[in-house]
């Protein structure tokens, strides 16, 4: 689908409006976030792989992050040609596999493992992304420990969150 739309701002955010009718056309019935491919006066060479969020008004928000920006020379407030497809190549999920260390732990834990099972996928999905992006053994170790600690009910922050 290609349409003109202008480049607003969401707080720190550019983005440009998705109505109602093009987002229908683009994923039928759809209320959640919509992966997609996007590219912007043509650019960039592939698409660049974004989520439409919805809007609450049944629009959706199509955020574009810098590198579209820097790709498609574009900034805040130009008029642009925005190309969007369905990304149907998107798999949720984990992109980051569980380490072995802690899928270990929590099959020896079963108040962790079942407390683990419980957390939404997106909270499941931010935790192995945090552990991907450790660079050491020790810190790991250390995280995983943390993790495991407020997984058996300890009242503590990880992940700069609280955890009861």
């Amino acid at each position: 689908m290609k349409f003109t739309a202008r480049i607003e701002l969401r707080g720190l955010n550019p983005y440009v409006m998705v109505s109602e009718a093009r987002a229908q056309q683009i994923r039928p019935d759809c209320k959640r976030p919509i992966p997609v491919t996007v590219q912007v006066n043509g650019q960039p060479e592939p698409p660049a792989r974004v989520n439409m969020m919805p809007a609450g008004d049944g629009g959706f928000l199509l955020y574009l992050d810098g590198s579209i920006r820097k790709a498609s020379g574009t900034k805040v407030g130009d008029t642009v040609d925005v190309t969007v497809a369905f990304d149907d190549r998107y798999r949720g999920g984990p992109a980051h596999a569980i380490p072995a260390e802690f899928a270990a732990r929590l099959d020896a834990n079963p108040v962790a493992k079942a407390r683990w099972d419980q957390l939404a996928p997106s909270l499941q999905k931010e935790i192995l992304r945090y552990f991907a992006r450790l660079k050491s053994d020790a810190a790991r170790t250390r995280n995983i420990d943390q993790a495991l600690n407020v997984l058996n009910g300890a009242k503590a922050r990880f992940m700069a969150r609280p955890w009861n």
